[in-house]
Parts: C-alpha cells; sequence; structure tokens
C-alpha cells in the first residue's frame, strides 16, 4: 500500500503494509491524496538479514546511537539503535530519491520516523529547507525559535510561553522545518515532534530565533551575524561531508542569518524569563 505526505510544501511518499498506516497517527494531517510533488519515496518492510557497510560517522544522543555508512556501492546507510540494541537500517539510493528502511521487532514506527525524518533532511537539504531541533511557539501571528542543547530547557521555556502570555500556542516540540521562500523565512509543523505530541500542519512567518542557556538569572541580548550562524548550524542536522547537502545547509543558513534575529537568552525556568525574552524579540513596548 502507498500514501503521499506533504510536509512544509515538500512530498514524500510511504510504501508499506497496510497495518503500519493505522499506527501513523500523527502523519494524518500531512496526508496528501494527490501526490503530485513527491520528493522521495521510502519502502518499508521487516529485516531478515543485517545491512553490510562501512561505517563513517557515529552520534548518540539520549540513549539512541545513529551510525551513518555506505555499502560497498556507494549507497548510504543508516543504522539505528536504542542503547544498545539495534532496531533497524535505511539504506538510501544514491540520489536519495528512495529510501528503503528494514526494522527489526516492533520497532516499525521508530524505525519510519527516523527514516522519514532523514530522508527528508537529506533531499530537501539544497532546497532552502531544513529541519531544526528547537521548540517553537506562534504568539501574535509570528512564530518564535528555542534553540540549545538538550536538556538547556526549550521545552520548558515553550510552556513559560503558553503559560504566561495569552494567545501562544506550540507549533512543534523538537523537530520543525524552516523553509526561506522569496527571501522571507517561514516555519513549519511536522509530524516530528519528538516526547511531544503536538503535529499540527500550520506555517508562520519566524519573528525571532533564540539560543536558550541555563542561568541564575535573566538577560537578553541580540547576537551578532557570526554568532548567529554558529547558534544556528549547532541546531542543524546533516551529512555536510557530501557537498551539495554542505553547501545547501550553508547557504540556508547564511540566508536566515540576514534576514531572522537571533538572541541569546541566559534564563531561569521562571515567568520572569518568558516576559524579558517575549518583550525583546516581539518588539513589545
Amino acid at each position: 500500500m502507498k500514501q503521499h505526505y506533504t510536509v512544509a510544501g515538500h512530498g514524500f511518499t510511504v510504501e508499506a503494509e497496510e497495518s503500519l498506516f493505522a499506527e501513523m497517527l500523527q502523519y494524518q494531517p500531512f496526508i496528501d491524496e494527490q501526490g503530485s510533488n513527491t520528493l522521495f519515496t521510502v519502502h518499508i518492510q521487516q529485516s531478515t538479514a543485517p545491512i553490510i557497510y562501512k561505517e563513517l560517522h557515529r552520534q548518540e544522543d539520549e540513549g539512541q546511537t545513529l551510525i551513518c555508512g555506505e555499502t560497498t556501492e556507494g549507497n548510504t546507510v543508516l543504522e539505528y539503535l536504542l542503547g544498545e540494541k539495534v532496531t533497524g537500517w535505511l539504506v538510501c539510493s544514491q540520489d536519495f530519491k528512495e529510501g528503503y528502511a528494514y526494522y527489526i521487532g516492533k520497532q516499525r514506527l521508530f524505525m519510519v520516523n527516523n527514516a522519514l525524518m532523514m530522508m527528508y533532511t537529506f533531499i530537501t537539504s539544497d532546497k532552502l529547507t531544513t529541519l531544526f531541533h528547537s521548540s517553537v511557539v506562534s504568539y501574535q501571528g509570528k512564530a518564535y525559535m528555542f534553540l540549545g542543547k538538550s536538556g538547556t530547557g526549550k521545552s520548558t521555556h515553550s510552556q513559560l510561553w503558553l503559560k504566561y502570555l495569552e494567545g501562544a500556542e506550540l507549533v512543534n516540540d523538537d523537530n520543525p522545518v524552516v523553509r526561506v521562500i522569496e527571501g522571507k523565512a517561514y516555519v513549519y509543523g511536522s509530524p516530528w515532534s519528538g516526547k511531544t505530541p503536538c503535529y499540527r500542519n500550520v506555517c508562520y512567518p519566524i519573528g525571532g530565533i533564540v539560543k536558550l542557556k541555563q542561568a541564575p538569572y535573566n538577560e537578553i541580548r541580540r547576537m551578532k551575524a557570526i554568532e548567529a550562524y554558529v547558534a544556528l548550524a549547532m541546531s542543524i542536522s546533516g551529512m555536510r561531508w557530501k557537498k551539495w547537502m554542505g553547501d545547501g545547509l550553508h547557504e540556508t543558513e547564511n540566508r536566515l542569518t540576514a534576514v531572522v534575529p537571533v538572541w541569546h537568552l541566559s534564563c531561569l525556568p521562571d515567568q520572569g524569563a518568558a516576559e524579558i525574552c517575549s518583550t525583546a524579540i516581539t518588539n513589545k513596548e
């Protein structure tokens, strides 16, 4: 069975057993019955044997490990582990238009989410589009993105806005999509929102981006261009060693730095942090 989806204007197709789609509830807001703008297709099936590849890169985060490598034919392979347990592999065609996700045991939805998110990241990296590791809220018609390492308090700060600023709403809590279109920056909801179930098919112009740092006080300042570029780059994943992907991400980061104000917030997890931040970045008097 096939199903088409569109996220932030970019489409993709999933081909799998019919029973899988009943599990993919977070993707329902993004269903595209026409499937006219599909950029890639991912085929999902249960693994029958390990994928043999050469390891090139390894990333560990919050008990999860992602290993990136290549087959002897030059196809990109991603191996996913929870703790020390392998959950499956994603094998990409060399043009990244076809992906084959192989899951082990009961980790089918985990593999689907990771495979689709990574394929989406790869294929859109040269289209002024990127996924951010960020929590995002909307407020008074614009979106505000909060960046930082895991455990910094991105989700906590979003919740402070929701609690203390009337009309604020959560857009996405982990992996929103950002696009630059005709010189303007927009953020979109996505099917990938980490531990918080927030799967909204919405779009807002970006009013500001804030890098968070825990501190015993609340203080905010506007970042200069180079510092802002580094803050953005650290919140964006991609295989930068592949030239076309690296060049595409660099161009997106440059354009975002030019059109979106980026701030640094040292803060406590309290009402004052939300107030000082919102006052500065929304230009409230």
